[in-house]
């Protein structure tokens, strides 16, 4: 592939440099950042996500903290502060937590881990969409496929390649894809601005559809297959993504539809015994009161504007990380 092999987030330098999410489709741009602080703001306003992508960061901004701190107690101070710009996502935090293991061995040694995550996710991205592809084809009998996905599971919510969407690049290269449905997501419509850009970018035929309309189009036999990526996957299997996944997985169950979560095994949080302790990040209401710019609700509406939900176990039909199937 292309495109699906470029980084997403790398360290070019002294510098974190990232590919800016909120220009994307309009203008692919990088961003070069030489601060915590300019991480943390690219990481809060979603400049950069997505669950590996975010242990990436987390690992490049101790390495950033290491370069330009004057003491172990301040880049603890600054490692704590990123760990803590999103709450829903493990990764970032185990990011922060294995590069700051190194700080006692120096600047460099913090640097040299972080790359080596880095590597270390393209690759197990690479494995568990292989695998995961492998489970498409045994638990479908229709090809071409017709598949489904939510929000933004692709290289741009990893370091390359991507996890949900690396699924596609299997099976596309492979001759068997017919099209992949991209639920738009809201509210920032990641999978129309995102999933459908890296789609297009690769040649693979798509459709956005709005969330509202998974559903239906589930029932009305048109999806083989629902694969999607994941932010925290709990102990007993539970899995937070994007809101409006638990949805899917509700009607997928309801009509015997596969309903597959890929993510590498750093997305596996053994500290969170089930889904109702994971903490759900609450987004500004302006997000779905408005939309670019102009309101789409009443002037001082309240919204409910939850980033993610939490999908049961007993709805999945596997979690899929570089191991194969759990």
């Amino acid at each position: 592939m292309g495109s699906a092999d470029q980084r997403t987030i790398d360290w070019i330098d002294g510098a974190v440099v990232i590919v800016d999410q909120c220009a994307l489709p309009g203008e692919h741009r990088l961003l070069r950042l030489t601060t915590v602080t300019e991480l943390i703001e690219a990481i809060q306003r979603l400049a950069v996500r997505g669950a590996p992508a975010l242990g990436a960061a987390g690992a490049l901004g101790v390495a950033l903290a290491a370069r330009h701190g004057t003491s172990a107690a301040d880049v603890e101070r600054e490692a704590e502060r990123l760990a803590q710009a999103r709450p829903t996502a493990v990764n970032l935090a185990w990011g922060v937590r294995r590069a700051l293991a190194k700080l006692p061995s120096g600047a460099d040694a913090v640097l040299e881990e972080a790359l080596v995550l880095l590597a270390e996710d393209e690759e197990l991205c690479r494995t568990a969409s292989g695998h995961a592809a492998e489970l498409v084809l045994r638990e479908t009998a229709r090809r071409p496929l017709r598949l489904l996905t939510h929000c933004n599971a692709g290289r741009l919510a990893t370091v390359s390649w991507g996890t949900a969407l690396g699924v596609v690049w299997h099976l596309h290269a492979a001759g068997q894809v017919e099209y992949v449905l991209v639920d738009e997501t809201r509210p920032l419509m990641q999978g129309a601005r995102l999933t459908a850009w890296e789609l297009a970018q690769e040649g693979v035929p798509y459709r956005v559809l709005p969330d509202v309309a998974a559903a239906s189009a589930i029932a009305r036999g048109l999806v083989d297959c629902v694969v999607v990526g994941a932010d925290r996957i709990a102990a007993n299997g539970d899995v937070a993504n994007k809101v409006g996944t638990y949805g899917l997985a509700l009607a997928a169950a309801r009509h015997r539809v596969p309903f597959v979560v890929v993510a590498p095994s750093s997305t596996v949080d053994p500290a969170t015994p089930s889904g109702d302790l994971i903490e759900i990040e609450e987004r500004a209401a302006g997000e779905v009161t408005t939309w670019g710019g102009v309101p789409t609700a009443p002037a001082g509406a309240a919204a409910f504007n939850p980033a993610f939900d939490v999908t049961p176990a007993e709805l999945i039909t596997a979690v899929v990380t570089e191991r194969g199937p759990g």
